[in-house]
């Protein structure tokens, strides 16, 4: 599940969107049609940020954690397989539990 081409830095965190889901009559729709999911898996997570004082302050998100983020949050970067966001920490809204 780690990538290991794409390592974010400082308080940053690299997420997999969500595939789009069906509609509720089994009717997918082209790309272009519909809105991107909100919701993604954390891949990565970079080390943190520093302070003031010069300490390191750690992420609150872990690897595989589902987090909400908002419609036009981070940049997105693609490697050979897959295509990722790549958002500072506090674009995160939210994170999903079971």
């Amino acid at each position: 599940m780690q990538n290991q081409k794409i390592k974010p830095l400082g308080n940053r965190v690299l997420v997999q969107r969500s595939k789009a889901q069906t509609s509720k009559g089994g009717i997918l729709l082209p790309d272009t049609a519909q809105e991107k999911p909100k919701e993604g898996v954390v891949i990565a997570v970079g080390p943190g940020k520093t302070d003031e004082d010069g300490k390191l302050q750690p992420l609150n998100l872990n690897v595989g954690d589902r987090v909400l983020f908002s419609s036009y949050a981070g940049t997105e970067v693609k490697d050979e397989e897959n295509e990722y966001l790549i958002m500072s920490e506090d674009d995160i809204l939210g994170v999903l539990t079971a």
